[in-house]
């Protein structure tokens, strides 16, 4: 069953009324007609030119009115998104929210033990951000095949993309990819981090695979932004990955960081045709890969890179939606950067939310080196504003509540599974 939109996101807007002032009366002369004007008419009247149209008032913009009565500590939070430990609300999770306001987390299968267990998690984060301005965002990695996070003693086993883009069936496509946006609303999530675009075209790679749809642009592009599509229809945010482009690489990312030797005009033609093609779809958000392309920035990986973030994905493909890090806390950036700087540095090449799925002391370097660099005058406040209004303005789309998710009916989600699965079988 779907969930249509509902009412924007519950904001408080002040509205600044003021009133035309009446124009001035001409100066000069005595009231004597002027010659060849009508009797009773003043020469200053004929004179007199054309009123000036009064001018448009710019329409409300409430998003941008939330976003300029935040603080710093709040604007800094909305571009932060963590992991947390264990199975239920912890200490440090609640530092997380009342100290540093973090705009959201990431759940991971050691989180999830089954239905119920994660319905009270997500509630009990809820209600610890009952105080803050904004809800949360609250997510998982929920693919389909190897990279599940639903509770596999619970709910069917949804197949990999791999297997989807085999099929070459979009209805089956898009029947599959509303049960994973269900699956995961039903829990009480808002943000999945599917679908992949990245496409399977080395053999050796060792971290895609499978979770790739297809070693060619046309099957991932079709079967891709149909899944895309299809979580966003269950009102569940979602976020492809891994621009630009994690299909051609063999090292894993989550232990080194790999490099990408090839030029700009051979990604265009293969590798980021996806991405384009979610552009201009209106996907949700982009999450930036940590790899390192040479032909593009020699420097640094594409996560930390204005050149690949600004340049690349905002100017050249027009991009204007949320850009979201992968995993900072992975080796790929902790085996040759400073954590802290590397977040800042990406921030100011133009991501919107840094994520930090592990180590609560690398979360609290991460937020406390941004503050440091708005501090110093190394990230302007305006700078922050602009990714905390595309933030807020995702978080309005969704309709975004930091309310209590019922208790899940697993049995309805798995029939729904169920009747994605056999309509693949024709």
């Amino acid at each position: 069953m779907k969930i249509k939109t509902a009412s924007a996101l519950a904001i408080i807007v002040f509205c600044l009324l003021s009133g035309c002032g009446k124009a001035a009366p001409p100066g000069g002369g005595g009231n004597m007609p002027s010659p060849g004007a009508t009797p009773g008419q003043t020469a200053e009247a004929s004179q007199a030119p054309e009123p000036s149209p009064t001018p448009t008032p710019e329409p409300a913009d409430p998003i941008k009115d939330v976003v300029g009565g935040m603080s710093v500590d709040e604007k800094i939070g909305q571009m932060v998104l963590v992991g947390l430990e264990g199975t239920s609300i912890q200490n440090e999770t609640k530092q997380m929210i009342e100290r540093y306001r973090v705009g959201g987390f990431i759940l991971y299968k050691n989180n999830i033990e089954n239905a119920e267990q994660t319905v009270s998690m997500l509630n009990q984060l809820k209600a610890a951000n009952a105080s803050n301005k904004t809800p949360l965002w609250l997510s998982l990695d929920q693919e389909g095949g190897k990279v599940n996070r639903l509770p596999e003693e619970q709910f069917k086993k949804l197949p990999s993309a791999g297997l989807i883009g085999g099929a070459n069936d979009e209805a089956y496509t898009k029947r599959v990819g509303e049960a994973i946006g269900e699956a995961v609303r039903s829990l009480g999530f808002n943000m999945d981090f599917a679908p992949v675009l990245d496409i399977n075209s080395n053999p050796m790679n060792p971290v895609i695979g499978d979770r790739s749809f297809g070693a060619d642009p046309d099957t991932v592009i079709r079967h891709g932004l149909a899944t895309m599509e299809a979580i966003q229809s269950e009102h569940v945010a979602a976020v492809v990955k891994h621009f630009p482009g994690h299909g051609d690489t063999s090292v894993d990312s989550h232990l080194d960081l790999p490099v990408v030797g090839k030029s700009l005009s051979e990604l265009e033609a293969f590798e980021l045709l996806p991405f384009a093609e979610a552009v201009k779809r209106q996907a949700d958000a982009i999450m930036i890969a940590h790899l390192l392309i040479p032909a593009i920035d020699k420097n640094y990986p594409a996560s930390m890179s204005g050149k690949v973030i600004t340049d690349l994905l905002r100017n050249k493909l027009a991009y204007d939606g949320v850009v979201i890090t992968d995993d900072m806390t992975m080796g790929g950036i902790t085996k040759h950067y400073d954590i802290g700087d590397s977040a800042v540095r990406s921030v100011l090449a133009g991501s919107d939310i840094i994520l930090i799925g592990h180590d609560h002391g690398m979360q609290v370097e991460v937020l406390e080196a941004l503050k440091k660099s708005v501090e110093e005058g190394k990230l302007t406040e305006e700078r922050l504003d602009e990714s905390v209004y595309r933030i807020l303005k995702l978080k309005t789309k969704y309709d975004l509540k930091d309310i209590v998710t019922a208790d899940v009916d697993v049995q309805a989600v798995n029939r729904t599974i169920e009747g994605a699965l056999a309509s693949g079988k024709g």
